[in-house]
């Protein structure tokens, strides 16, 4: 009787060592599989410009002109999810259209139509259909006071406009244009400025007091 208990035990205590093989053998079997690591995202390296009066798409790649490559990539990336912060105009107001297209080697990234001479300034729109079937939300943007110089050192057939430009368009500017240095007076730069302007009146106007308080002791003492 004792023996057949033995027997019975040690069949249930093989049964659960078994059981607990296997589940230990096939557990890390199924999270010891690694996951496939993320794709970094494709990273853009060209910029092809279409539209009015212009024949052939012009092409810039960040290889031949890096300054140029950013200072486009510049006018259109920051807009990629920005949230819409203007109305449609009518298509007589836009003015010319220039689409803007950003790729990483041949796969389409983000489109983007520019209107360089919109009544107001330059407008952009983003469209909710983005290359490779992508999908966006639709929203108008007022433009860079930039783009227009920024599109015609590119090959847009625009007019040019150097004093949107620091010291013109001379000089190379219009081989190889730096954004930052083609960027308006900041709001900083103006404060400093009138900040200089109150310290330069306050420092004139002290100087007429003293002399007014001078002149008014002066004739105090005579009389």
């Amino acid at each position: 009787m004792v023996r057949g208990s033995m027997t019975r035990f040690l069949s249930a205590v093989g049964v659960l060592v078994t059981t607990a093989a296997l589940a230990i053998g096939l557990a890390p079997a199924a999270q010891a599989a690694p996951s496939a690591p993320a794709k970094p995202p494709a990273k853009p390296n060209i910029i092809q410009i279409t539209g009015k009066d212009i024949d052939d798409t012009i092409v810039i790649t960040q290889a031949d002109s890096s300054r140029l490559f950013s200072s486009l990539l510049s006018e259109v990336n920051w807009m990629s999810n920005a949230r819409s912060q203007a109305s449609a105009l009518k298509a007589d107001k836009l003015g010319p259209k220039y689409t803007i297209t950003v790729l990483a080697n041949k796969s389409s990234l983000q489109a983007y139509e520019l209107f360089p001479l919109a009544v107001g300034g330059p407008r952009a729109h983003r469209s909710a259909r983005q290359p490779a079937n992508r999908k966006s939300v639709e929203g108008w943007f007022y433009g860079r006071l930039t783009m227009p110089e920024v599109l015609r050192v590119s090959g847009v057939p625009l007019e040019s406009k150097p004093d949107v430009v620091n010291g013109g368009v001379g000089g190379g500017v219009g081989q190889d244009l730096d954004v930052d240095a083609a960027a308006p007076a900041g709001v900083d730069q103006v404060l400093g400025q009138v900040r200089q302007l109150f310290l330069l009146n306050g420092a004139i106007l002290m100087v007429i007091l003293v002399g007014l308080a001078g002149i008014a002791f002066l004739v105090r003492r005579r009389v």
